[in-house]
């Protein structure tokens, strides 16, 4: 493989981070800018404290058709994550290595509060005022909200640790043949959890998206910022570790990576073939020959001019009777020799002769 064909198949770390940083970026932009795109409607309508309908059906809509588009662009750089709690998951599960899982959730928050600024200056630009008008798409709970802190915690918990789960078994490899529909089957979720979550909290599942229009949504969003940073990263991980546990591994894990589990408890059950290979023979695996004493090199006897030359223990194989196998000059070629009984030697026979060890020299088999 050439050096360009390698670079085309295997994207570089920084690629992938990249990747992380637009498709986050996409996310906020696209999910969150439907949010301001309702509020400056409603506020410029004068209806501003108006009850949300077909609004929840559009938001949850841009927030899965969003990831549904970052995940057909990207997913075949970095995977597609988007989302620290996704990462966090991913890592749990053992299919991304913890460094590289910390690398891909700074990116994700560079992402995020990059989408939130451009928003902002848009917003700023038509004549809405995210700080002071309803913010920036940012998440809340208890005065304004549908519900209070433990409700929140607990709609953030459920819905992330469904969100991720969905993500992780629509990626096993074990269902390798839904591997084109699996961001379909992402953003289809994500759209379903933002109809429930929306009247509650207004939905994260995704810490990155909740911080960068925090920043630029009002004191009470910052207040309310840490259950929206917290409670998804936990219930992220919390899928990541109860989805192996439950269905085993699928083969893509990384040594190191993961949680410790303990025993084989994880281990893909004896003989396991991947999706792709459920019609192939399973692999033989041939025990390896025992490894024969090698005897010091005989020297040629001086004795009988027609006995063979001593033989070349180097192969330590010879030939028990048979057709030539491709020897020069039509000699019979050296087979495993079979083992004496005393001091387990390889037995050397050809020609109707027998190397003697004691002796040193080829002696007639006897008839």
């Amino acid at each position: 493989m050439t050096e360009e064909s390698l670079s085309a198949a295997e994207p570089t770390f920084i690629q992938k981070l990249a990747a992380e940083v637009i498709g986050t970026f996409i996310l906020v932009f696209l999910g969150c800018g439907s949010v301001v795109a309702v509020f400056a409607g409603v506020t410029h309508a004068g209806l501003r404290n108006s009850p949300w309908r077909l609004e929840v059906a559009a938001v949850g809509l841009a927030f899965g058709i969003a990831v549904v588009i970052g995940a057909y662009t990207f997913g075949r750089i970095s995977g597609g994550h988007f989302n620290p709690a996704v990462t966090l998951g991913v890592a749990s599960a053992g299919r991304i290595s913890w460094k590289d899982a910390g690398a891909y959730i700074g990116a994700q928050f560079v992402g995020a509060v990059i989408g939130a600024i451009v928003l902002f200056l848009i917003a700023l630009s038509s004549g809405y005022n995210s700080w002071n008008d309803g913010g920036l798409g940012s998440n809340g709970w208890g005065d304004g909200a549908g519900t209070g802190l433990i409700g929140a915690i607990l709609v953030e918990l459920v819905l992330t640790f469904i969100f991720v789960f969905v993500i992780l078994g629509v990626t096993d490899k074990r269902a390798g043949t839904n591997a084109t529909a699996a961001p379909l089957a992402i953003g289809l979720a994500l759209a379903a959890i933002h109809f429930v979550g929306i009247p509650l909290t207004g939905t994260s599942v995704n810490p990155a998206r909740s911080f960068g229009p925090a920043l630029f949504s009002g004191t009470d969003a910052l207040v309310d910022l840490p259950v929206f940073l917290i409670v998804p990263a936990v219930g992220g991980a919390l899928a990541g570790f109860v989805y192996p546990l439950l269905f085993n591994k699928d083969g893509s894990e990384i040594v190191g990576a993961g949680l410790a589990f303990g025993g084989d408890s994880m281990a893909p059950a004896q003989g396991y073939q991947s999706w792709d290979s459920q019609n192939a023979a399973p692999a033989t695996h041939a025990a390896p020959a025992p490894a024969a004493s090698t005897p010091a090199a005989p020297a040629a006897p001086a004795a009988d001019p027609t006995a063979p030359a001593a033989p070349d223990t180097s192969d330590r194989t010879i030939v028990s009777g048979g057709a030539s196998t491709g020897g020069a000059g039509g000699q019979q070629a050296w087979q495993q020799p079979a083992q004496t009984t005393e001091g387990d030697l390889p037995v050397y026979e050809q020609d109707g002769w027998r190397w003697d060890y004691a002796k040193q020299e080829w002696v007639p088999i006897e008839q």
